[in-house]
C-alpha cells in the first residue's frame, strides 16, 4: 500500500489539468455534510464582501489590473 507521501509525490508529478481533475475529485470525496457547512460560510463570505463593495468600503479594480499585479508578484 502507497503511503501519503507516495501518492503526493506521485500526483505533484502530473500535468497540472490531471492534478486540477485529481483536486476536484478529492474535494467531492469529502464529507457532503461538511461540504453544505463550508458552502454556508462562503455564502456569507460573499454576502459580506458584495456589501463591502456597495457601501464604498472596498474599491474593485479591473480584472486585468488585478492579473497584472499577480504577475509582478510571481515575477520577483
Amino acid at each position: 500500500m502507497l503511503t501519503v507521501e507516495q501518492i503526493t509525490e506521485e500526483a505533484l508529478a502530473l500535468p497540472s489539468e490531471a492534478r486540477a481533475l485529481l483536486a476536484d475529485r478529492l474535494v467531492e470525496s469529502l464529507d457532503p455534510a461538511e461540504d453544505g457547512y463550508v458552502q454556508q460560510l462562503w455564502a456569507t463570505e460573499a454576502c459580506r464582501r458584495r456589501d463591502d463593495v456597495r457601501s464604498g468600503r472596498v474599491k474593485t479594480i479591473p480584472g486585468d489590473a488585478a492579473l497584472e499585479r499577480v504577475r509582478q508578484m510571481f515575477a520577483r
